[in-house]
């Protein structure tokens, strides 16, 4: 009769593979909506770097999650996300508003900016392999495609790609990470630089000179063009808000690049 009772007698063991699984189920029932808000952000974060959502441009919530087909919910994390990069500004009882560019804040982005890369080409050019100027010297022949055919926004990305590889090429984590944590408000005025008038082929000239260097292996040259090249993208941006007023938008169009007819690209 004991030997009975023990066989169907429960034990707490038995149970505690049903309570993993139910905290595993849980687990992932929490994924997508932590995607949701990190989609939202892309989507927002993109559209403020090119400028289709303005500086100063006021963000509805009722407007904005009708356009985006979410809830406030993970509306309001993708924005505090965004406010955490620097690119929207958050107002207590008032519509979160896309950051204004500011002359003094410009200033201190670029200046850090360009130090951050200048360390990272003068490591870059001692430690980059044959495989890393392979892929550097495909994303400047894309950037003089795209230039030569009038294509801003593909120029733009494969731009930003090779501003992040020769990061990527300085092999510091450090470093890439620092670079990264202000990628997105650098982006933002980059894209604004090229759309004024001349900078773009400007831009492209810079973009030669600093593989000519590296290629050469000469860190000191390396860094102080590519450093160079940031800074103008800075003076660019305030030279333009000085006829705007402190704060400003994106210019109504972009230049196009001298050369071989153009196409249209803003949309």
């Amino acid at each position: 009769m004991t030997e009975a009772k023990s066989e169907t007698k429960p034990t707490r063991r038995s149970k505690e593979p049903k309570r993993a699984m139910t905290a595993l189920q849980r687990r992932r029932l929490r994924v997508p909506r932590v995607g949701l808000h990190e989609q939202a952000a892309t989507r927002l974060r993109t559209m403020i770097v090119r400028g289709e959502l303005a500086p100063g441009q006021s963000l509805g919530e009722a407007d904005l999650s009708d356009a985006l087909g979410i809830s406030r919910t993970p509306l309001r994390e993708a924005l505090k996300q965004l406010a955490n990069e620097g690119l929207v500004e958050l107002r207590l009882n008032h519509s979160a508003v896309i950051t204004p560019f500011r002359r003094a804040e410009l200033a201190e982005l670029f200046e850090a900016v360009s130090g951050i890369e200048r360390c990272a080409a003068e490591l870059a050019a001692l430690r980059m392999e044959d495989a890393d100027f392979e892929r550097l010297e495909a994303l400047q022949d894309k950037i003089e495609w795209h230039h030569g055919r009038g294509e801003l926004r593909d120029y733009f990305q494969a731009n930003q790609q090779i501003h992040s590889a020769i990061v990527g090429f300085a092999r510091n984590a450090v470093l890439k990470a620092t670079h990264e944590a202000l990628l997105a408000r650098a982006e933002r005025a980059r894209f604004f630089a090229l759309s004024v008038l001349g900078r773009w082929d400007e831009s492209v000239r810079e973009h030669q000179e600093i593989l000519a260097a590296l290629r050469r292996r000469d860190a000191a040259l390396a860094g102080q063009i590519l450093a160079h090249h940031v800074r103008r993208t800075g003076e660019i941006v305030a030279e333009t808000l000085d006829g705007k007023g402190d704060e400003a938008g994106v210019p109504d169009a972009p230049a196009k690049p001298r050369g071989r007819k153009a196409r249209n690209v803003v949309s």
